[in-house]
């Protein structure tokens, strides 16, 4: 085995699971594959690939065979993932890992899998996300930032959703907008802007960069910091990087990127922490002046230079909502889970007029931040009308996901008002509330208070806003 400070090389990896169809059920891998490049010549050096039986065949379903083509006679008599566990250990250990969303989902695997075999996992000396990459420097020129979208712009083929085949596009995009960016950056400004319909940060910082300072010493914009996208970790005793990408040092910091950097993913975090006391922070329909609603763009996370738009007022305070009296017109539904198997519950209410209008305000903002970023996502307004019902428009409330210590729990407060009419309430659920207790509570017919976040989000070609529960009192 080649000592971990000799491996120069880029391990692009993929991994091909099954797909969760049951709260709580983990993804079962299927598929391992991945090919080592030479980060001085991008030449592939050599590729694996393998076929992975998983502990219960009964986990590969018609959905995971729609996505990737895997099914159960395919993978019966292969090894489990405990065979193949040396090769991926010596392909990943000690080298720098390259994939497209391997921050959010294939590491998390990778280490679950080894977890279960009861091994350590293997590290990396550093790590490349091209969904994060590509995300901040090629913008959405593109469209949304899928691999297979990625792929049919730049005219190199139709997506398998097979490992070695994935791998192999990554690395294909990955080098077009390389050779892109690099083509951009011997342009001048006026060039890029017109031929470049939308605004990508690599060029926004271009602008920044050349903008001249006052007599004063002041800048007439801000100044930028790099983002640790390129994330490396040096072997210990080891004196000096073998991966050498000092060309792009000052973009690399310390700092490991976190795998929070949504598309919104799509899993519905609580941006604070639950506002208990009674009506503070959250605001009436009918306390609310329309022209104040606007949309801002506000950073990912403290530090960060990646930005998500925000709804706020005009004291720019995040927009809270507090509805009352509010019926329930279909009751909890959770047919569709996150990336980790989790039920993603949500409701649909009734609204009246007010509502409508401060809804369809909110809307108007966030579109038009939307556009002016450059999404290309399709619009969802957050105001539905039900057919076969004239002026009975509907809009849809969901129940986030948070944590509880290292527990995943459904963060809504669910509270119960003490007597009819009564302003006093009590906390219906001491504990955290399960999908099955929610169910049970909020049911077609039901009264209920809504105390509420409003949140853009823009995730697989679709963009809009989501009312987020923070806390329910039901009647």
């Amino acid at each position: 085995m080649v000592p971990s400070e000799d491996r120069s090389e880029i391990a692009f990896f993929d991994l091909e699971t099954t797909i969760p169809f049951r709260a709580g059920q983990k993804h079962e891998i299927l598929e391992f594959g991945s090919i080592l490049v030479c980060p001085k010549k991008l030449v592939e050096l050599r590729s694996y690939t393998q076929l992975v039986r998983p502990a219960n065949l009964n986990r590969i379903t018609d959905r995971s065979v729609s996505c990737n083509g895997i099914k159960r006679e395919d993978v019966k008599s292969q090894p489990t993932f405990a065979d193949i566990a040396d090769d991926v250990y010596e392909i990943l250990h000690g080298r720098v890992w390259a994939g497209h969303n391997i921050l959010r989902f294939d590491i998390p695997r990778i280490r679950e899998a080894f977890a279960e075999i009861g091994r350590d996992p293997p590290e990396p000396k550093g790590t490349i996300d091209s969904l994060v990459l590509l995300t901040q420097k090629f913008g959405r020129r593109a469209g949304d930032m899928k691999m297979a979208t990625l792929a049919t712009y730049f005219g190199i083929g139709n997506q398998t959703h097979r490992s070695l085949d994935d791998v192999r596009m990554n690395f294909e995009v990955l080098k077009y907008c390389a050779t892109v960016l690099f083509l951009e950056s011997s342009l001048p400004d006026e060039l890029i802007e017109n031929s470049v319909t939308t605004t990508t940060p690599e060029t926004s910082s271009r602008r920044r960069r050349n903008t001249r300072t006052s007599p004063v010493g002041e800048q007439t914009a801000e100044s930028t910091t790099a983002i640790p996208i390129l994330s490396f970790v040096s072997p210990a005793g080891s004196q000096t990087n073998p991966f050498d990408m000092s060309t792009l040092s000052n973009e690399i910091t310390s700092e490991t990127l976190q795998p929070d950097v949504p598309m919104e993913e799509e899993r519905n975090q609580p941006s604070k922490a639950i506002i208990t006391s009674d009506q503070e922070g959250f605001l009436e329909p009918g306390e609310i002046s329309s022209p104040s609603i606007k949309a801002v763009q506000v950073p990912l996370y403290h530090g960060s230079q990646i930005t998500k738009p925000q709804l706020v007022l005009g004291d720019n305070k995040p927009l809270q909502l507090r509805w009352t009296d509010l019926k329930v017109r279909f009751g909890i539904s959770g047919k569709f889970m996150d990336n980790a198997g989790r039920r993603k519950l949500n409701f649909v209410i009734d609204l009246c007029p007010s509502l409508c209008n401060v809804l369809q305000e909110c809307d108007s903002a966030a579109k038009t931040i939307s556009v002016d970023s450059g999404s290309g996502s399709d619009w969802n307004p957050v105001v539905i009308p039900v057919k076969g019902f004239l002026n009975s428009p509907t809009a849809r409330i969901h129940i986030p996901i948070g944590l509880n210590g290292e527990m995943d729990c459904y963060a809504a407060e669910i509270h119960q008002r003490e007597l009819p009419g009564a302003a006093t309430t009590h906390k219906l659920i001491s504990s955290n509330p399960s999908a099955e207790e929610l169910e049970s509570l909020v049911n077609p017919g039901t009264v209920l208070d809504a105390f509420l976040s409003v949140e853009p989000y823009d995730y697989q070609q679709r963009a809009g806003i989501r009312l987020v529960a923070r806390k329910l009192v039901i009647h």
